[in-house]
């Protein structure tokens, strides 16, 4: 945990809880002068580990919250919400913070119900907790309730868990488990996007109870534009659930016998099993590594999966070898490596430990070739050497 944070002089409420867990709260804010003071004024009662994230405003929001001992981080042009929190979670890790809530600054939401997350954060430790609220309450707009339901019903569709409350702003996150993680929304939708991949990714998306508050609709702030940002919700509901039916649950069916089994068990029982050819074991594998190193970074098992099934090979092994994929720095370097040995670039040689993608994606032709024959020539090895294994095995 980063030393130089601001620590009030009378401990908060929570203070213990918040240091306990390494936890933090991200105020994500625009334009919301009315309402801020009191949110951040209610959450500084609950911990000192305040980050409040300026995006863009254009009002006095940064004369108003100068006086309070809060981390801030500013920018002059208005980005979107998303945008905000990926900032505020990429400032937070670097501070130390494993666990970030965030609370909408528009006043709906009650720091002090951090304490009914900190409840259910210690039953499940390293999950994604989502406040759950009453969408009955007085004042509660007919859009707010219709639109909460239908991104429910998403969200059922794209990783099959029901959850009451997917619109609620008031959220836990382990921020530890983003480090290595890249997101692609920047507005509203954002918040749809980092729950879904987390329910993919194996982290458990949880509701907790928590009151709100909705002033009258003469009263009431909001910089949600219903078509702009309903298109984009859409057209990324759209996209995640093509990638849920193609890939996703395809992957959890294929890969539930080696969880069930244990992987070393499983995997010997795929390897030699009698009722599949020694060649189609290992074409599995070598097209396998084939698409994990292919330069087609993000869809790899996205193609890979519908070409094996069109092809009849064992599905389960197929992604087992993709898995080669999970070291991105050595793939990346070994294929930019070859691309330049190909193109009689002098200088081929490649620091593995520092290189970035970036870096990378700059060389673009120099890649692409190479890692398209590195994919080919690896694939090529290990069936190969696969299959020279079994039909040994064999005899």
């Amino acid at each position: 945990m980063d030393n130089n944070l601001n620590i009030s002089t009378q401990s908060p409420v929570l203070e213990s809880l918040f240091l306990q867990y390494k936890a933090c709260i991200i105020l994500p804010t625009y334009n919301n002068r009315n309402t801020l003071c009191e949110v951040i004024a209610q959450s500084l009662l609950q911990t000192s580990h305040v980050i409040v994230v300026n995006d863009g405003s254009t009002d006095d929001t940064l004369d108003l919250i100068k006086e309070y001992p809060i981390q801030l981080v500013s920018y002059s042009k208005n980005q979107g919400k998303g945008f905000a929190m990926r900032k505020g979670f990429n400032y937070a890790i670097e501070k130390g913070y494993d666990y970030a809530f965030t609370i909408d600054t528009d006043g709906q939401h009650y720091p002090e119900d951090c304490v009914n997350f900190f409840d259910v954060l210690e039953k499940n430790p390293g999950s994604l907790l989502i406040g759950s609220r009453n969408l009955t309450h007085e004042n509660v707009p007919g859009k707010s309730s219709f639109g909460n339901k239908f991104s429910n019903f998403w969200f059922k569709l794209e990783t099959g868990k029901v959850m009451p409350d997917t619109q609620s702003g008031f959220r836990l996150y382990p921020i530890f488990m983003y480090k290595d993680s890249t997101f692609f929304t920047r507005k509203y939708e954002f918040e749809i996007e980092i729950i879904v991949r987390s329910s993919w990714k194996g982290i458990d998306v949880l509701p907790v109870p928590i009151r709100v508050y909705y002033p009258k609709p003469e009263d009431r702030v909001t910089h949600f534009r219903p078509f702009k940002d309903f298109f984009r919700i859409s057209v990324l509901n759209t996209f995640l659930v093509l990638i849920a039916l193609f890939y996703i649950k395809p992957r959890d069916l294929i890969l539930r016998p080696l969880k069930e089994k244990g992987f070393k068990r499983g995997l010997k029982e795929l390897l030699f099993d009698p009722h599949e050819t020694i060649f189609t074991r290992a074409a599995s594998i070598g097209f396998g590594v084939f698409m994990g190193i292919v330069p087609i970074w993000g869809f790899q098992l996205l193609v890979g999966i519908p070409a094996a099934i069109a092809m009849k090979m064992n599905k389960t092994l197929f992604i087992v070898a993709a898995n080669i994929s999970i070291f991105p720095p050595i793939i990346w370097a070994a294929s930019l490596a070859t691309g330049k040995l190909i193109f009689r670039n002098p200088n081929w040689k490649i620091d593995f430990r520092n290189l970035q993608w970036e870096e990378v994606a700059q060389t673009g032709k120099e890649f692409f070739v190479g890692g398209t024959v590195l994919s080919i020539v690896a694939g090529l090895v290990f069936f190969g050497v696969t299959y020279g294994v079994l039909k040994l095995r064999q005899k």
